[in-house]
């Protein structure tokens, strides 16, 4: 076993270091006060050619894989964009570029992916609906084929970056659940041009109100009547559980980077703090009621590392990797949340004062643990799947 990162993701380390060292907390706090895009950090990253790591060579990437990414995603987290900046990540390299370089068409390929290395074309993802919530089985949204078109009706939730996306990898039901046999039989992924659907009536749009994370705004969804050429399917027809578990598990590894890089800031926020804050003559981290659950979070945020490394190795190998995405996400999203709450004790009362980042810490680190799937579920996988317990429902 070697532990050591390849120069790839050393790299991109050191990379992706060197621009965020150029945009402080205070930076990411105005980003997330004024609803905005860090489009100084994005452009960097497009220039840079940060943005293409997952994409092949001859379209003009890196050629790297998930692993880069992850480390990519974790790297921006920890420099203080914490949970907001998984979205970097995940919408366009993630979602866009691993999803087409493993699934999309020789047409496809060609297209998008030199785009997509560039920044220039922006991908997001549609799967979860009101009525379904986390049971993506049952989703209703329903793609019925008609000459050389599909046309789609149905509505999704939570969809996370629609205004700047020039495609929309939708997720649909070819064949409805209550006929499905197996369930998963029978869903397929549609590439829609967002601008020109909106612009024939077939898709909009509207913000959900949130409490964190505004840097990009996350949406409801309605689709009527929408015609999508059977070109733009994504895999092939009735299968698209193959495409979505290759959507889902590089989700998880990169929220929980993006969680893990939370935990690395609010941890440094907490331990700087505890090292200058001075009360009864000496720095409030000598007391170990400060000191040990600091402590505590280091060596869970270590161990959570190296269970997102393992499954983006693994998905990079093309190995089965549900069980180690599910546990890195698991892993990570409780360190955020852990570092998050020490980093606000730590800080005492002060943590409620935006003059430190805390609140946005803690608000960024409480979502990790409900998106983009429940710890119930994750443990629930974990009980079925995983120890052979017997299925709830």
């Amino acid at each position: 076993m070697d532990f050591s990162l390849p120069e790839s993701a050393l790299a991109v380390q050191r990379g992706i270091g060197a621009i965020c060292s150029r945009y402080d907390l205070a930076y990411w706090q105005r980003c997330e006060s004024d609803k905005r895009w860090p489009e100084e950090v994005w452009d960097e990253l497009a220039k840079g050619g940060w943005l293409g790591l997952a994409v092949p060579e001859e379209h003009g990437g890196g050629g790297q894989g998930l692993l880069e990414l992850a480390v990519a995603t974790e790297t921006l987290s920890a420099s203080g964009a914490a949970g907001g900046s998984a979205f970097t990540y995940v919408l366009t390299p993630g979602f866009g570029a691993l999803t087409i370089d493993r699934h999309g068409s020789a047409g496809q390929r060609a297209e998008l992916l030199p785009r997509l290395a560039t920044g220039e074309v922006e991908t997001c993802f549609a799967l979860t609906e009101p009525d379904a919530g986390s049971n993506s089985l049952a989703i209703t949204t329903s793609a019925r084929r008609d000459g050389g078109d599909f046309v789609v009706n149905g509505q999704k939730i939570w969809i996370t970056g629609v205004q700047r996306a020039t495609w929309m990898l939708l997720v649909t039901r070819t064949v409805p659940a209550a006929e499905a046999r197996p369930r998963s039989h029978g869903l397929t992924v549609l590439l829609v041009n967002v601008p020109e659907a909106v612009a024939s009536g077939g898709l909009s749009y509207r913000p959900i109100p949130k409490m964190g994370a505004n840097t990009t705004p996350s949406n409801m969804v309605f689709i009527d009547d929408l015609r999508v050429p059977a070109s733009n399917v994504v895999g092939e027809v009735d299968q698209g559980v193959a495409v979505l578990w290759d959507i889902l598990n590089p989700e998880r590894v990169l929220l929980a980077a993006s969680a893990l890089g939370t935990a690395e800031v609010a941890l440094r926020v907490a331990v700087d703090y505890a090292r200058e804050r001075e009360v009864f003559g000496r720095p409030i981290g000598a007391n170990q009621a400060i000191s040990f659950p600091l402590a505590q979070v280091k060596a869970k945020i270590e161990l959570a590392r190296l269970m997102i490394y393992k499954a983006a190795w693994c998905f990079d190998r093309r190995l089965p990797c549900g069980t180690e995405a599910n546990i890195a996400k698991l892993t990570a999203s409780q360190a955020a949340w852990e570092a998050a709450d020490a980093a606000f004790q730590t800080h005492g009362g002060m943590a409620y004062s935006h003059e430190y980042p805390v609140a946005r810490l803690l608000t960024d680190a409480r979502i990790a643990k409900v998106a983009p799937v429940t710890e119930e579920l994750l443990l629930n996988y974990l009980a079925t799947q995983v120890l052979g317990l017997p299925r709830s429902f």
